[in-house]
């Protein structure tokens, strides 16, 4: 009987001890009760947390996918000489992102030949290509480039022709000619929001095609470090830390849906290189832009021919504003809409019709979007607190004009035409070679290859040694002993044909085939 009162002791000890231990792990929730239970309440397995972060990825492809096929990559060259200014030699900046050369001290500039670098995106199927100026202009951001060559992502390239660009806005754009290309969506850059995702795509260090993932760091930026050129130079950039390095200039930024809403274009880094902080401008300002270049070939942008600044906690507390915000007028330009209105130095504008102003880049904002001759209400706060209200009828400032059409021909160093077509320069050789060297038929000799030019890097003109005694053309196949021989030949071309050359060096032992894809 004591034995099995004892066993009946231990079994209730373990059971005690049983429960205890199940209250316990229960506290910590190692245990809980609902699983047991088979309660739709209960855990999700580890898989099922993390699937938010599996989805976000999954994003991040798709837009990758998405956007990537109708993103560029865009080499711009001209051979114009260098020619360095006031005896000072250019400062050097990391190749691909010479647009920060026109917020260098001029000193620092140089007028050196053009050969950059950069990217772009096509916004429509018949080849509209939308890109920064800096990317296809000299360092003066004026002077466009002589050869502009995109390449897609599936490896076709074509010559671009540009539109038009604007200095100020640091907007160009380019055309290919073809159809059925792939597009990007443009977005609305007046939606997004400070913290949302932002993909940035483009061809950074030479590595194209690239996907750097970040967040809207800011909105209305002005970046720091960047010299404002002008009084119309946009201050709107969108901030982001998606990654971007020298040769992301021209690429998009693109939101989680997949819609472009910047162009990126500067970094502000003490090294050239991305430390954290990218700028990007907004596409409701590029695509403005693009559409007066496409339909005007110059811009039509507004202006009311003042000079501003931000207002400031002094500005505020001397006219009673209830916050800081605002546009402080220094100056009105001579004989501007806003000289004769009435608007005077130390205004502060808080309002344009509807919109409330509360900074400089809302004002740009607000200003580029009127009609060049529409009339516009303008509130302003006056010293003393007065509140005064103008009606200006905004103007039109100065803009761009196409870059002219370059000739087909232009005298060499050796004084021989150099066709644009081609890029070579050529002399009728009389055939024979070096003394015991190999024959070499007669035909043309290679005198000078434009760096710029279609045969760039096919032929060599350093030996002037490369002679072409025969050709290969739509149509016709033919020796070639004159100069005019050859313009003949490559003057029925188009942009985009193909030509092939039959190449003997003098002195070499066999020819060899260089085919060229023709410029225009």
């Amino acid at each position: 009987m004591t034995r099995v009162l004892s066993r009946v002791r231990l079994g209730g000890a373990v059971v005690v001890a049983f429960l205890c231990g199940l209250l316990f792990a229960a506290g910590f929730d190692l245990t809980p009760f609902g699983h047991a239970q088979g309660r739709s309440t209960s855990a999700k397995p580890p898989v099922q947390q993390v699937k938010p972060l599996s989805d976000a990825g999954d994003a991040f492809v798709a837009i990758a996918e998405h956007v990537t096929p109708a993103v560029v990559s865009i080499e711009a060259t001209s051979d114009a000489p260098a020619v360095a200014q006031r005896g000072r030699a250019p400062t050097r900046l990391p190749p691909g992102f010479e647009g920060l050369e026109p917020f260098l001290d001029p000193e620092q500039r140089g007028n050196r030949p053009l050969a950059s670098s950069g990217s772009g995106f096509i916004v429509s199927d018949s080849g509209y290509i939308l890109t920064n100026n800096h990317v296809v202009t000299a360092s003066d951001r004026r002077t466009p480039a002589e050869r502009v060559t995109v390449r897609l992502n599936d490896g076709r390239s074509f010559r671009a022709r540009i539109v038009g660009n604007d200095p100020e806005t640091d907007v160009a754009v380019l055309k290919i000619e073809g159809a059925g290309f792939p597009v990007v969506a443009l977005g609305d850059d007046n939606t997004a929001r400070i913290g949302e995702w932002v993909v940035a795509i483009g061809n950074p260090l030479n590595l194209n095609f690239t996907v750097t993932a970040g967040i809207v760091s800011a909105k209305g930026r002005s970046p720091n470090g960047l010299r404002d050129t002008s009084s119309y130079s946009v201050t709107d950039f969108i901030q982001t830390d998606a990654a971007i390095n020298p040769g992301n200039s021209g690429g998009p930024l693109v939101n989680a849906r997949g819609e472009v809403i910047g162009i990126n274009t500067a970094i502000a880094s003490g090294t050239g290189y991305f430390s954290g902080y990218g700028f990007a401008i907004p596409i409701g300002l590029a695509r403005d832009v693009m559409n007066d270049l496409i339909r005007y070939g110059r811009i039509r942008a507004s202006q009311l021919g003042v000079g501003v600044r931000e207002v400031i906690e002094q500005d505020a507390g001397m006219l009673g504003l209830e916050s800081i915000a605002g546009v402080v007028v220094n100056l009105t330009n001579e004989g501007s809409p806003a000289e004769r209105a009435g608007i005077q130095p130390g205004d502060v504008i808080v309002r344009i019709d509807e919109q409330a102003i509360d900074r400089v880049s809302t004002l740009q904002r607000v200003v580029r979007s009127k009609e060049p001759g529409e009339t516009v209400r303008v509130e302003v706060v006056r010293f003393g607190g007065e509140r005064r209200t103008f009606s200006i009828r905004v103007a039109e400032r100065e803009g761009t004009t196409p870059p002219p059409p370059r000739p087909e021909t232009r005298v060499t160093r050796d004084g021989g035409p150099l066709s644009v077509k081609l890029g070579i320069s050529v002399q009728a050789y009389p055939g024979g070679g070096p003394r015991g060297g190999e024959s070499t038929p007669a035909g043309l000799r290679v005198t000078e290859v434009s760096p710029t030019g279609p045969a760039a890097g096919l032929l060599d003109p350093q030996n002037q040694s490369d002679v072409i005694i025969e050709i290969l053309a739509p149509g016709a196949r033919r020796q070639v002993r004159t100069p005019e021989d050859l313009t003949s030949a490559v003057g029925r071309l188009k942009a985009g044909d193909y030509i092939s050359l039959y190449v003997h060096p003098i002195g070499a032992p066999s020819p060899r085939v260089v085919n060229v894809r023709i410029g225009g």
